[in-house]
């Protein structure tokens, strides 16, 4: 009999025994029995719901199944209850390492050792590339919740945030100081949510006497890492409002109702403090279609939020409603429906100009000798701005190992950069395969023609 079977078997015996249901758990994993290992971590957090242990492991088990943002709002609940509890930071590094998230990942990880040296990973740690002896970061403020423990950036937001409203833990109120000029690029883009948000707030009574409400929805899809958050805040900027980000952690809740109250809670805050850019991160999570969900609570969370888009339960003038998302084709089709994301734009990955942008921006502050921006723009075609960091990560350590053994600051140059991205492929060029199936075989609508004109190809 495998070790397995006999844990299954004693687990069955003894079902309310907390160390062999997860002994049992992991040996599930160990397997590869994800399904199963997932019931028993769920026994085991039924039968001890104040012990993190068997909520992390569920968080690892959907993980494990590709359910990484099921895992990620698992493993910040635990954090955010447990915080001195160092396995879940582990995960969390692991999950932020997943999405591409370096400097999160590395400061989640330092956390963990900060709290107990003994749950260090090898294997991750030669991910992160880590400095044993460095001590733990300090503990950044997240754009996403005041006190959450996955890290998210803040570009251009306000240093001082005196004055700004509070929201009792569900997201974090910012005035963002970028604006349309600090984003390279995607001028179309841009004047389409003119047109949609900016126009009718600078000229409301114009707008009113065409029966034009000031507000509404955009929806922004496109490959990930192509700037759609920062087009947001940008958005608020811009027009000098309020603007507030909602991750999906701060929605959903394992008890019944109460994720419906959450997604009103959030926007009755918007209502009361117009103009406010409201912004969704991975709304395909929140929006996902009802025709794939097989049970009534998703829907009525779903439900819920198309009855806040549509005013039903109060005024939505000048809330300004952003959604964010890398798989549109997972969305309910209500959502498009006029009055709600009636504004669909497409983000693709910078041109050549946005590229060299980007590129000197994030030369900024480093050792960068005669630095060509359109050289490299050049050689990075498909590249999204997340790729381009990536490449700018990998030369500056490259020239730091070479930096510590020669005992002087190595200057980057263009080559070393160029050299860099040649070994490095686009992230986007996934995203458009699958987009494409989608905009050739299921575009009803003229839904994806951008990505079809994008890719060169004619229907």
């Amino acid at each position: 009999m495998s070790n397995l079977a006999a844990l299954r078997q004693a687990a069955a015996v003894s079902p309310n025994n907390l160390p062999l249901q997860m002994l049992y758990a992991q040996a599930c994993l160990d397997e590869f029995a994800l399904d199963e290992g997932r019931e028993a971590f769920e026994k085991a957090a039924q039968i001890a719901p104040s012990d993190p242990a068997p909520k992390v492991g569920l968080a690892r088990v959907l993980h494990m199944m590709g359910r990484t943002s099921e895992a990620v709002v698992r493993a910040e609940a635990v954090a955010a209850q447990f915080p001195q509890h160092a396995p879940v930071w582990v995960l969390l590094a692991r999950l932020a390492l997943t999405e591409g998230q370096r400097e999160v990942a590395n400061a989640h990880y330092r956390k963990a050792l900060g709290l107990d040296g003994k749950v260090a990973d090898a294997a991750l740690e030669q991910e992160l590339y880590l400095d044993k002896n460095a001590p733990p970061p300090p503990p950044k403020r997240s754009a996403m919740s005041n006190a959450g423990p996955m890290e998210f950036e803040t570009e251009g937001a306000e240093d001082d945030e005196d004055g700004l409203p509070s929201t009792g833990g569900l997201g974090e109120f910012e005035r963002p100081k970028i604006s349309f000029a600090d984003v390279g690029g995607m001028e179309a883009v841009k004047e389409e949510i003119r047109m949609k948000i900016l126009y009718p707030l600078q000229n409301p009574d114009l707008f009113k006497a065409y029966g034009k409400k000031i507000g509404g929805g955009v929806l922004l899809y496109g490959p990930p890492g192509c700037g759609k958050t920062l087009l947001s805040r940008a958005t608020a900027g811009e027009i000098k409002a309020n603007f507030l980000a909602i991750g999906l952690h701060e929605v959903l809740d394992m008890w019944i109702g109460s994720s419906e109250k959450n997604l009103h809670k959030i926007f009755q805050l918007a209502r009361d403090n117009a103009p406010t850019v409201l912004f969704f991160d991975e709304v395909d999570a929140l929006a996902a279609d009802r025709h794939d969900m097989r049970g009534a609570a998703g829907r009525t969370v779903i439900n819920q939020f198309l009855a806040e888009m549509d005013g039903t339960n109060g005024n939505n003038d000048g809330l300004l409603i952003l959604g964010a998302t890398n798989a549109p084709w997972h969305i309910d089709p209500a959502f498009r429906r006029p009055g709600r994301f009636d504004r669909v734009l497409f983000v693709p990955p910078p041109d050549d100009e946005a590229r060299a942008q980007v590129i000197e921006v994030m030369a900024k502050g480093k050792p960068v000798h005669n630095l060509d921006a359109r050289v490299l723009a050049k050689k990075t075609k498909d590249f999204s701005g997340a790729d381009l960091k990536g490449v700018f990560d990998m030369t500056i350590e490259r020239a730091l190992a070479k930096a510590m053994k020669e005992g002087r600051i190595v200057p980057i140059t263009t080559d070393d950069l160029v050299k860099t991205a040649r070994d490095a492929k686009p992230t986007s060029r996934a995203w458009f395969e699958s987009a494409k199936n989608y905009a050739l075989y299921a575009n009803q609508g003229g839904f994806y023609d951008d990505v079809l004109t994008y890719l060169g190809i004619k229907k």
